[in-house]
């Protein structure tokens, strides 16, 4: 089996835990996917073959340069959408990580002209401002899913140098600069979501100001805060001593 490319351990490891929690919290299903830029070669990135993100291990992982050419990793067959990860990479140079999910509360906001905002401190990190991409608009019907390059291009375009996008009758992109920020982002994106639709059934909502998404977004960046939530979340999904479990090939 190719190895995935001279890559330091931890950095499969969080790859494989990022996989587990965002399954474990209902934001991956048996399908979407997370991917992490290759510390060493940016023109590079890993990401699982096309397997159920809960079940993914470090034995699963693949290497693909930014146009979705693999160049190691498991030989399995790769996620068909892996473009929109090369896409993304390749528009922003920030970009460190990127989750493409279908969490269910978050798509209403995708098929109808009500729009996503932050209604509360902790989903600060989605910005003051969610646009919504259509495949249609440039591609016609097709079966929703991202499946070249251009089709990935667009998609980044409309992301823009946000951290999420919509994507409509389909789910979302989530970006940032680590698989921590990533994560954090794509689950308080979801609970957001769900709140903001109970919240417009009592009436007006008051969301966070500009001001207030800032402040928010910096103080969930710092260490003090990702990390805590980043051990809370892993040993739900996978438990103290996950050395083993997140090793072992599939």
């Amino acid at each position: 089996m190719p190895d995935p490319g001279l890559v330091e351990p931890i950095t499969l490891r969080e790859l494989v835990i990022a996989n587990r929690i965002l399954a474990h919290e209902g934001i991956l299903d048996a399908f979407g996917h997370v991917s992490v830029r290759h510390p060493e070669e940016p023109s590079h990135y890993l990401i699982a073959r096309s397997l159920g993100p809960e079940l993914v291990t470090e034995g699963d992982l693949q290497r693909f340069t930014l146009q979705g050419e693999q160049v190691g990793g498991d030989p399995r067959p790769p996620y068909a959408e892996r473009a929109i990860h090369g896409a993304i990479y390749e528009g922003r140079a920030d970009s460190m990580a990127v989750c493409h999910n279908h969490a269910p509360s978050v798509l209403p906001f995708g098929v109808t002209h009500v729009p996503l905002r932050p209604i509360f401190h902790m989903a600060s990190l989605i910005g003051p401002e969610v646009p919504v991409w259509d495949i249609a608009e440039a591609f016609g019907e097709t079966d929703m899913l991202v499946r070249t390059i251009e089709q990935g291009r667009s998609l980044a375009r409309t992301l823009g140098a946000r951290r999420v996008a919509l994507m409509r009758g389909h789910g979302s992109v989530v970006v940032g600069r680590t698989l921590r920020e990533v994560v954090m982002t794509a689950i308080y994106m979801e609970q957001n979501a769900r709140l903001q639709a109970q919240a417009a059934s009592l009436g007006d909502i008051q969301y966070l100001t500009a001001g207030e998404i800032e402040r928010a977004s910096a103080m969930l960046l710092r260490s003090l805060a990702s990390d805590r939530a980043w051990e809370t979340w892993r040993r739900r999904a996978i438990g103290a001593d996950s050395a083993r479990e997140v090793k072992g090939a599939s």
